[in-house]
């Protein structure tokens, strides 16, 4: 990895080295928090966590070959290679701001409330086209995750896109003084995190964090459709780039059509260019990702027929309104996690399926203290936007199921208390022919009722 040398590195954290001084200007090959991924020439960087306290396993990766470890702790009679610092989290934050800047490869940045992933994708789909392209995998865009990704970068690639998810102030600059993007994409702000952040005033507070660490001269593509977004009118002599559905905006779609679960078409217009496109998900959020996406192709000097290709080539992440079909029914996968937007997003899209529509929906979590409130509203939106039956899962739920309830006394819904009671019964609600949605936050464990699904 281009300069990460135990001498750096112990120089970047403001470490102390213990061991064999031949190694200092030795390079690690890779670093690692599970020690299970050990391997020659790695760092191992043991976080302590509120189960584990992963220094125990420093015996054990050092046998199965890493170059060197970090530690809290001042090492005992030992002979190999240890960076003692005050904090392993802190210490990998430096780190991987150090290595990301010598690679020197440009850095797309995506947050927002809803949506951040479903926009990596497209993003990382149409500039592969061009370029060697590294895309945040999974959940990996917090504090930790967000370096460990920046670790899988090589001197190869050509451009990082990185997620960056946040839940309280502050947060997102310390992210952004890792990534230090480039060019900034901010999906919208919605009502994510509330009981950190107040209300939406606050969510647009802590997601524009992210421009204090931009790039000189570098660049912001805003959604001008978002209320919020569309008050932001420059940051340091950088002008927006705003998409939307309105031509007024840089980047704008129009002649936009549902081709129901199959994905939406539409026209993409940026500037004196035009061009037609399949979007291949569901959703009119997914037109977009797509104008997101199209707006860093240009910047980054793809052709329109290669931003064409990125969109259209775009694959569905397990989790993420991922559609599967078995011989029984067609189960719309969006059970990563879920707040009011995305909840209410979704249920729009399910109305497009073939069958009986039923949305198996589970509580929203850190919704702060209008949780009550933002339940009712989804259950009024699924009393009223065409489905035929929801199933509620959960505390909170009781109050989408009821706010439901009132909305259409003729409305088809229950309500069930716990995910187990669900699976226990989960036949009694489905039938042959029937396409499925599955939404709640991640700490209902609701890909346990994807699996239940796909065996019935």
């Amino acid at each position: 990895m281009k300069n990460l040398t135990l001498r750096n590195i112990t120089k970047v954290c403001g470490g102390t080295y213990h061991g064999p001084e031949e190694l200092l200007d030795r390079e690690v090959v890779s670093v690692i928090t599970d020690s299970r991924k050990a391997e020659a020439g790695a760092l191992f960087v043991p976080i302590v966590g509120e189960r584990v306290d992963a220094h125990k396993f420093i015996p054990d990766v050092m046998e199965k070959g890493c170059l060197a470890t970090l530690s809290e702790k001042e090492p005992e009679g030992t002979d190999y290679a240890c960076i003692q610092i005050e904090s392993s989290l802190q210490a990998v934050k430096d780190i991987a701001e150090f290595y990301l800047e010598q690679l020197q490869i440009p850095v797309v940045g995506i947050t927002g409330s809803v949506g951040k992933t479903s926009t990596k994708e497209v993003i990382a789909s149409v500039l592969k086209e061009k370029y060697r392209t590294l895309k945040t995998q999974g959940n990996f865009n917090n504090e930790l995750g967000l370096p460990l990704t920046v670790f899988r970068l090589r001197d190869e690639d050509e451009i990082a896109v990185l997620e960056m998810g946040i839940s309280d102030f502050g947060e997102m600059t310390r992210l952004a003084k890792i990534a230090k993007p480039e060019t900034c994409v901010i999906t919208n702000i919605g009502t994510c995190h509330l009981e950190n952040l107040g209300d939406r005033d606050g969510v647009l507070k802590a997601k524009t964090e992210i421009f204090a660490s931009l790039k000189p001269n570098g660049n912001i593509i805003l959604n001008g459709d978002d209320d919020k977004l569309a008050t932001v009118k420059e940051y340091r002599g950088i002008r927006p780039v705003f998409f939307g559905l309105n031509q007024k905006y840089d980047v704008y779609a129009d002649e936009i059509k549902s081709l129901g679960l199959k994905g939406m078409s539409c026209r993409i217009h940026m500037g004196d260019q035009s061009f037609s496109v399949l979007v291949p998900m569901p959703g009119i959020h997914m037109v977009y990702n797509a104008l997101a996406a199209a707006a860093i192709g240009k910047i980054y000097g793809l052709t329109t027929e290669e931003i064409r290709r990125g969109i259209e080539s775009l694959e569905p992440v397990s989790g993420r309104f991922h559609m599967i079909e078995t011989d029984k029914l067609l189960i719309v996968d969006d059970c990563y996690n879920a707040n009011p937007m995305s909840m209410k997003a979704s249920l729009d899209v399910l109305k497009d399926g073939s069958g009986r529509k039923v949305a198996i929906l589970g509580d929203m979590g850190e919704l702060g203290e209008n949780e009550i409130q933002l339940h009712q509203e989804v259950g009024v939106h699924a009393a009223s936007c065409g489905i035929d039956k929801c199933i509620c899962v959960g505390e909170l739920s009781t109050h989408m199921a009821e706010a439901a309830k009132k909305t259409d006394p003729d409305f088809d819904i229950c309500h069930i208390r716990t995910r187990e009671e669900l699976l226990e019964h989960l036949s009694d609600y489905i039938q042959p022919g029937d396409t499925v949605l599955v939404k709640a936050s991640h700490f209902m464990k609701f890909e346990d009722v994807v699996q239940a699904l796909e065996k019935l």
